[in-house]
């Protein structure tokens, strides 16, 4: 009798339970298409403003000019207002130090990251008994008054850092508490008010692809999961499933090839492979650490060449320190390929090297490819690199048909050289900064990526196999300062390269220190392949256009031009499709076929 009357006892619903909650942050009341932090922007136009008003006092100071009392007021209010600005610089510059965000507002939402994930994974556990969802014990919390008061806490906890929270929009948190409302419908077997839910497949007309049933099953099963994996947050998961350790490929660093922190990779053909007598260069972004060729088995451009027969050499940038605070995009892009390739030549006499380059690795390896070409020609011999397969590398930077125009805008508004030195002068551009900004390029990245982790969870294979790439995708590297400020200021607004202005030294006195011939590759003999995507907001199509204008181009035909000519394909992907194995397939057929012909 007592059991029929607990069954009968009114349920509480997923609605009175975020109800608990309120409205907060993690909504989008707002109807933002992004993640806007506007408490860090607030905070962020303050101290630029401030260092503004130093720059200003400092110029005032050294005018010999000013006399008296306007160069006192100067000097003491300078003086003044580095005290307050000091500790500012040594708070950045220690967060930077310690991998912590130097954004202290940003740090905090980290911070509510953690514990949210943790309330997650706590109060789901409560209901998981031998691996499974126990639905007796939820109904038993769901009908009974204690029951129902534990889940009213546990929403309470919620609700604190819900409205702790410091950034709108299209959130990482916004995603958490879709897992938060799938949870609730799992626990009490209701679907919210008007029938939402989470998480639920529909049929292209709008209508349930499958039963209540079978969605409660389905979502019990991702819980089951994300217990099991403890994978409610992404990047402490990511962190304990790879230990820190992705790639699969063995590799060696090459004798005597460490200048400053960077290193080159020998990837050498496995054993049972026959080498074809050819070797791939790979360069890769100086924001990112390289393993996004090498991410996992069935996820790796370098595997797959590999098993080619190519010997492959792969560009490790390291993090950089304090020494790499002064180094310029003329080490990156002319100092490292000189030392590297002429290491290769030595290394496979004879053999033809081939170059592939991933996003700014492949812009700022054009630029050199022409010095290059520039270099032998005038020296009488041939070019000796003539095939560079280019993957969602940006060339072209302007307002209008690149694509960049939207991003072009927020650096004129936002993007302060100074203020980037006097930040982060000793201790490089931390990943976080980096990650703002791709944030800006890609409105929504943090709820759709973290969203879409959560909507795979139903599978655990689907759980293990994101691993490699959230730890590459959370752990970024430091970017060498005065390098960025020459990335912005000089390829990114400048656009040197596309309009032939960007100058890079050499050996030879005709060409040191001038403009770059980007022409010479047509005359050098050089093909490009150029991949893009449609869907891609960091490389849009519009500005990946080297093998539209560059090397051996068919100007009749320069979507795809086959025989000795350049390659130009453009797929419906995003930037980074190397992590679907249906889209790595579609690029290494391809880039295979154009090494090959």
């Amino acid at each position: 009798m007592a059991k029929e009357k607990k069954v009968n006892a009114e349920k509480i619903t997923p609605d009175e339970l975020l109800g608990v909650i309120g409205v907060s942050a993690a909504d989008n009341v707002e109807h933002v298409n992004t993640a806007l932090a506007w408490k860090s922007k607030m905070i962020g136009a303050q101290v630029r403003n401030l260092f503004g008003y130093q720059r200003i006092l400092d110029s005032v100071g050294k005018d010999v000019t000013l006399f008296g009392p306007w160069a006192v007021a100067a000097a003491w209010q300078s003086a003044l207002l580095d005290t307050v600005l000091r500790p500012v610089r040594a708070g950045a510059r220690i967060a930077v130090g310690a991998g912590r965000n130097p954004d202290a507002i940003a740090d905090v939402n980290g911070w509510i990251y953690k514990n949210y994930s943790r309330l997650l994974y706590t109060l789901t556990g409560f209901f998981i008994k031998d691996g499974k969802f126990d639905r007796e014990k939820a109904l038993d919390i769901c009908t009974t008054e204690k029951g129902k008061d534990y889940l009213k806490n546990y929403m309470d906890e919620f609700a604190q850092l819900e409205h702790a929270y410091n950034t709108i929009g299209l959130t990482r948190l916004k995603a958490m508490k879709e897992l938060l409302k799938c949870l609730l419908v799992v626990i009490t077997e209701q679907p919210f008010m008007g029938g939402y839910l989470p998480f639920a497949k529909t049929n292209p007309d709008g209508s349930p692809a499958i039963s209540f049933e079978d969605y409660l099953a389905e979502n019990r099963r991702r819980f089951e999961n994300l217990v099991s994996e403890n994978a409610f947050d992404i990047k402490e998961y990511s962190e304990r499933e790879t230990a820190g350790n992705i790639g699969c490929s063995i590799y060696e660093y090459v004798e005597g090839s460490t200048l400053h922190r960077v290193r080159l990779r020998h990837y050498p053909v496995p054993k049972g492979t026959k080498r074809n007598g050819k070797v791939i260069y790979m360069v890769t972004p100086l924001i990112n650490r390289p393993e996004l060729f090498d991410l996992a088995p069935g996820k790796s451009v370098v595997e797959a060449m590999l098993k080619a027969g190519y010997d492959i050499y792969l560009v490790d940038h390291g993090d950089p320190g304090w020494e790499e605070t002064e180094l310029t995009l003329d080490f990156y892009g002319k100092i490292i390929p000189d030392l590297y390739i002429e290491m290769i030549h030595k290394r496979h006499p004879g053999e033809e090297i081939y170059i592939m380059g991933y996003c700014m690795g492949g812009t700022l390896i054009m630029p050199y490819l022409a010095r290059r070409a520039e270099e032998l020609l005038a020296a009488g011999k041939p070019m000796d690199i003539r095939k560079v397969a280019l993957m969602a590398s940006p060339v072209k930077f302007n307002d209008d048909e690149s694509g960049h125009a939207p991003i072009r805008s927020l650096i004129r508004r936002d993007y302060d050289p100074y203020l980037m030195k006097e930040l982060f002068g000793a201790v490089n551009i931390p990943p976080q900064i980096i990650e703002a900004g791709m944030n800006e390029i890609q409105p929504g990245v943090q709820y759709t990526v973290v969203l879409g982790f959560y909507g795979r969870a139903e599978s655990k294979e689907a759980i293990r196999d994101a691993a490699p790439f959230l730890y590459w995708l959370t752990h970024g590297t430091k970017f060498p300062i005065t390098a960025h400020i020459q990335w912005i200021q000089n390829i990114f607004i400048g656009n040197q390269i596309y309009e032939g202005k960007y100058c890079l030294p050499s050996a030879d006195p005709k060409f040191d220190g001038k403009p770059v011939n980007m022409n010479i590759l047509k005359k050098a003999g050089v093909r490009i392949f150029d991949y893009k995507g449609s869907r891609d907001p960091i490389a849009p199509a519009g500005s990946c256009v080297a093998g539209e204008t560059w090397g051996q181009v068919d100007k009749g035909n320069v979507r795809f031009t086959g025989g000795q000519l350049n390659r130009t394909i453009e797929k419906n992907i995003g930037h980074i499709f190397v992590v679907s194995r249906k889209h790595l397939a579609e690029y290494l057929k391809l880039v295979k076929a154009f090494y090959k012909d």
